[in-house]
């Protein structure tokens, strides 16, 4: 009656299997992709740092960049990245994450609430030693000026750009901060 009860706890038990094996699996959480205003994102040569810091965020796939606009394209399932968060703190929680894979050299910010066409760009030529942690000082002194959308930095070519909402800010506050920064202007 033992070898009875043990091969009926055999037969149920491969049952079961069947019988699990013929459900389908659960879906993996919903992915999404979302575009972001990259913040660090000053030179060309930075997009291999980008993808360097992605390989450091299990969960997030870096789809595309667009340098130009300092924007990128992510996928990822929020369910996953951020559990119980309410969509409002999403991009906020991101932006840590990134900081915190990048050694705080990138971050990430919705994207422009303003329409291209009431941007202002400009350009303002500076001298320095071309390397990249100069370029990021002097990035970082205007990219995170109220008004500043988007900037760039290169002491090899000469000149730091910004994209700026005129109605916040003007070129004498971008090359103040500048200054103030310790990054020498061009004389006009």
């Amino acid at each position: 009656m033992t070898r009875h009860l043990a091969l009926a706890a055999c037969l149920l038990a491969a049952a079961t299997t069947v019988a699990a094996a013929d459900k389908p699996a659960a879906d993996p959480p919903a992915a999404v992709r979302v575009k972001y205003q990259i913040m660090g994102l000053f030179a060309p040569g930075r997009e291999a740092d980008l993808r360097e810091a992605f390989e450091r965020l299990p969960g997030f796939t870096l789809v595309a960049v667009d340098f130009e606009a300092a924007e990128a394209t992510v996928g990822y399932a929020p369910a996953v990245a951020f559990p119980r968060a309410k969509a409002e703190d999403v991009v906020k929680l991101f932006d840590a994450k990134l900081k915190a894979a990048s050694n705080n050299t990138f971050g990430v910010k919705p994207l422009p609430a303003l329409p291209p066409d009431k941007l202002q760009r400009v350009e303002i030529a500076v001298v320095g030693h071309a390397c990249k942690g100069c370029d990021f000082a002097a990035y970082e002194a205007v990219a995170r000026l109220d008004g500043v959308e988007r900037a760039t930095a290169s002491f090899k070519d000469g000149r730091v750009v910004a994209v700026i909402d005129p109605a916040t800010t003007d070129r004498g506050k971008l090359e103040a901060a500048l200054t103030k920064k310790g990054v020498q202007l061009k004389p006009k």
